[in-house]
């Protein structure tokens, strides 16, 4: 009898897993409570894999001798605590193509803000370097589909703490964490702890070959460092000390150590600006020197970078008003980086679907920075609350042409409008793309 693999969720990651799971010969069905893209369907009928939409078939799903689960779906919705009872082993999409994968090499990212920007700086400084290499995993394209239709060398691949949580024996050679802040705690009970133990998990199978590159800036992670045991060979990176191997920032230069490589660059010369930039950046000259691409190459691959859209995008000055799409920034730890970045007066754009936030932590930026906000959101009680007192003006918006509008009728010359809206998009938009996408049309047509 073939393996019988059942899929839950029928999104990029599912369709994905489906196609490998087929690939090597086991039983695929896939499932899904919701609708299924046209893409999707059409990829999964091509490669004659059974499929349903808009309902869960219990009788099917239990028959699984394995399951592999959506990153998007909760540990508390019903059909996972009905298939967790049952005890039938639940794996993520990453422990199956980690399972195929052959003898490719994977560096892995995670961390709570700049995995997208750093996964891309990254696999920006590997092609540059000639390497054969694919980015993966929750910037957008399957790892599994990776693995199954173009498998590659190297994989560079982006990782959430969801696509974290189901993984038995994945184990990244170069392993990343850049940061850990507060966020998603609704799927963690809202216990901080849980959502730091899933982090922590991208080295839970680490070994004495591999490396471990992190943030020894961050207080949570190196809280949480005093009592793990490391089996893997650490490469930190600080503005605050100089670490034997690693890299480290103090003031105008960067140092990088690692292997035999020893190198001073100007932070001046990097493409990303800011200081969190300057954190993301250090982290991948780190993880390019550990697979022994020459400095030469990265020194020019982090000076001729692009940034990405929709995190802290430039899309126009008008009369002296530039505009920054920073649509990606979906927390509220996300926005204290694009504030903290700022030079200049900032009209603040914020709002959306509110996951728990906390606003006070960004208070002190919003005070020292911010001369208006504008809500772009249905509900904005919470930005009332903690904002009407700190700034002379709080406006609500229900769509990005009026937030534009209102926006640049707030702003004077020499002011910056941020699109930072630390809240996710749900409640007006399709997602965080398409809100910047509106945000940048409306300030086109101003």
């Amino acid at each position: 009898m073939a393996h019988k693999l059942i899929i839950l969720g029928g999104g990029e990651s599912g369709v994905g897993a489906a196609l490998l799971g087929r690939q090597q010969g086991y039983d695929v069905f896939l499932s899904d409570a919701g609708t299924i893209k046209e893409k999707y369907k059409k990829e999964l009928s091509d490669n004659h894999i059974e499929f349903e939409e808009g309902g869960h078939n219990e009788e099917k799903i239990f028959s699984a001798d394995e399951i592999v689960k959506s990153p998007g779906i909760p540990e508390k919705n019903k059909m996972i605590k009905a298939i967790r009872a049952k005890n039938i082993p639940v794996i993520s999409e990453i422990e199956l193509a980690y399972r195929f994968k052959g003898d490719s090499k994977i560096i892995g990212i995670t961390g709570s803000n700049g995995k997208t920007t750093t996964t891309s700086l990254i696999y920006h400084i590997c092609v540059k370097a000639g390497l054969d290499c694919a980015l993966v995993g929750n910037i957008g394209y399957s790892f599994a589909k990776q693995v199954a239709e173009n498998p590659k060398p190297l994989y560079v691949a982006e990782i959430s703490s969801f696509q974290l949580d189901d993984i038995k024996d994945f184990r990244a050679d170069v392993a990343l964490l850049l940061n850990i802040t507060e966020d998603h705690l609704d799927r963690y009970e809202y216990k901080f702890e849980n959502y730091i133990n899933s982090k922590f998990k991208i080295i839970q199978n680490a070994t004495a070959n591999d490396y471990f590159i992190y943030n020894a800036d961050d207080d949570v992670i190196t809280k949480k460092l005093q009592t793990t045991t490391l089996l893997t060979n650490t490469l930190p990176f600080s503005m605050k000390y100089e670490p034997n191997d690693g890299s480290y920032i103090n003031g105008k230069n960067m140092m990088l150590r690692v292997q035999d490589e020893r190198v001073s660059w100007s932070i001046y010369d990097f493409a990303l600006k800011g200081k969190h930039n300057q954190y993301n950046t250090m982290a991948a000259c780190i993880a390019a020197a550990t697979i022994g691409i020459r400095k030469e190459k990265i020194r020019e691959a982090i000076a001729d970078f692009k940034s990405l859209e929709h995190r802290m995008e430039y899309v126009a000055t008008i009369r002296g008003v530039e505009f920054i799409n920073d649509s990606k920034a979906t927390n509220v730890n996300s926005t204290w980086f694009a504030l903290e970045s700022m030079e200049c007066p900032v009209v603040l754009i914020l709002g959306g679907l509110d996951k728990g936030n906390d606003y006070s932590l960004i208070e002190g930026l919003v005070r020292d920075k911010v001369k208006a906000i504008v809500c772009l959101g249905v509900e904005n009680e919470k930005i009332h609350a903690a904002f009407d007192t700190v700034v002379p003006q709080v406006v609500d918006t229900l769509s990005a042409d009026e937030a534009v509008k209102v926006s640049y009728s707030l702003a004077t010359k020499g002011d910056v409008v941020l699109l930072s809206p630390a809240c996710a998009s749900f409640d007006l938009f399709k997602n965080y793309e398409d809100r910047g996408t509106k945000f940048k049309e409306a300030v086109k047509n101003l």
